[in-house]
């Protein structure tokens, strides 16, 4: 799974990286080495051209041609809370979907099909299991591009928001909307998965595209993407193992990346 990574690159970067057109964060982010469950963080997201100010994406734009989308950074909380849930807790949990299952899960399908999302990041954790002379122990690594570049993991995301007990009188558009998202996981691949047998799907940039465009809602052009994203040969990245401080959420500066060992061969 995927429940730690490092996002260090500010609004400015992101924009220009992932081709964004409007950037919708306010401000607001910040550079992290250790984002963790709950947190709001960037996300990519294309939605349909609308009129200039209207983020509600209530109508076409003047002027823009059928399906034309733009790029939007936003900030999104990590955890998807279905539409359907009655209360937001069990979100710190699903931080990760399967991609083999991703479209059939009911907590997934809706958001898999209509609301797909990129989030950047320079690399990932994962704790390798080491066993020896009394207790296991984890050893963390540091999963990141050879190259060293940024990196889009693919992730959904969805709308929630509360709703009054039943009976109650209270108006049911009176609770504030919470967007929330989780990032997609699949089978490691050779040499990362001596590490874990899981590691997220990493969309190279030609896929983003296909990937965003909220015109692809059948299952079958979903997985028609998925399927492309996961035949892409392996051998791109590097891991390295880290301090084991990376496990504390309140450790979160450049030196968490900081190698304290040679790198796995991969």
């Amino acid at each position: 799974m995927c429940g730690r990574y490092a996002a260090s690159a500010g609004a400015e970067e992101v924009v220009e990286a992932f081709d964004v057109d409007a950037d919708l964060t306010g401000g607001e982010l910040r550079p992290t080495w250790n984002a963790a469950p709950t947190q709001r963080r960037a996300a990519v997201v294309a939605r349909p051209r609308t009129e200039p100010g209207d983020e509600a994406g209530a109508g076409p734009e003047v002027g823009a041609e059928p399906g034309a989308t733009r790029r939007e950074l936003r900030l999104l909380t990590w955890g998807l809370v279905p539409s359907w849930s009655k209360d937001r807790s069990g979100g710190a949990r699903m931080i990760n979907a399967r991609a083999e299952s991703v479209l059939e899960r009911p907590a997934y399908r809706r958001a898999a099909a209509a609301r797909r999302c990129l989030v950047p990041a320079d690399g990932w954790y994962e704790w390798q299991r080491l066993e020896g002379d009394g207790a296991p122990r984890k050893q963390p690594y540091f999963m990141s591009l050879a190259d060293g570049g940024p990196l889009a993991l693919a992730g959904i995301y969805e709308h929630w928001r509360p709703r009054p007990p039943a009976g109650s009188g209270e108006d049911d558009e009176a609770g504030e909307w919470l967007t929330t998202f989780a990032v997609l996981t699949r089978d490691a691949e050779p040499g990362l998965a001596a590490v874990h047998e899981r590691m997220p799907v990493v969309l190279p940039p030609e896929q983003w595209a296909a990937w965003l465009d909220p015109q692809r809602r059948r299952p079958e052009e979903v997985g028609e993407v998925l399927g492309a994203a996961l035949a892409v040969p392996p051998g791109r990245f590097s891991a390295v193992p880290v301090a084991a401080r990376v496990g504390s959420v309140r450790s979160d500066d450049p030196e968490l990346l900081t190698p304290v060992g040679p790198p796995l061969p991969v």
